[in-house]
């Protein structure tokens, strides 16, 4: 088994990661590659062909020719990201992927988007211990500018999420949320007729 698949097979339990577990060195692996990668596709003109093998070497899985990418970006993994077909990731994002991130099709991630899969111990004597939860974006979701998605978070097929919201919720479909909590606003008319 590679360290990318025990890594990834460790991330899926859900389980605590502390600094004496064997899988907690692959966390500093990990970041040191994301870096190298992040760094050669920030630093200079690439055409998007060459973003999306940049990308594809950064996630461990090739991404789909549709996929579109307008550096900068940044991660401190890269290797729990995964990206469907018609996804566009605008400048400036930012994925701690650890814990999973899954971004379905054609989904609009916008401007200086954190998405956070990691959550530190709250009692300080254990505070180095790091929880991960993924997050997943299902299809078509549009995720504004400056918003923030926290670990563990599920955003409906559809929705939207309005700029430089914190969501600390999961995030039914079809709906439009926004806020600091944020909160659905209305829900969008569905052109199969289901409510």
């Amino acid at each position: 088994m590679t360290d990318t698949e025990k890594f990834l097979q460790y991330m899926k339990t859900r389980k605590s990661v502390k600094l004496d577990d064997e899988i907690f060195p692959l966390f500093d692996k990990f970041a040191q590659e994301a870096l190298k990668i992040t760094f050669e596709i920030n630093s200079k003109y690439h055409k998007p062909e060459e973003l999306n093998e940049l990308f594809s070497k950064l996630t461990g899985k090739q991404v789909d020719k549709s996929f579109r990418l307008f550096p900068p970006f940044y991660t401190d993994c890269g290797k729990n990201i995964t990206v469907g077909k018609n996804v566009f990731i605008n400048m400036c994002c930012k994925f701690q992927d650890q814990g999973g991130i899954t971004i379905d099709d054609g989904c609009f991630i916008g401007h200086n988007v954190t998405m956070a899969t990691l959550n530190h111990d709250i009692d300080p004597e254990h505070r180095p211990n790091m929880h991960p939860e993924p997050i997943k974006i299902n299809k078509h979701v549009w995720i504004g500018s400056d918003c923030t998605i926290l670990p563990g978070i599920t955003i409906g097929e559809g929705s939207v999420i309005g700029a430089g919201s914190v969501v600390t919720k999961d995030i039914p479909p079809h709906c439009i949320a926004a806020g600091n909590p944020c909160r659905i606003i209305k829900y969008l008319p569905r052109k199969d007729g289901l409510k």
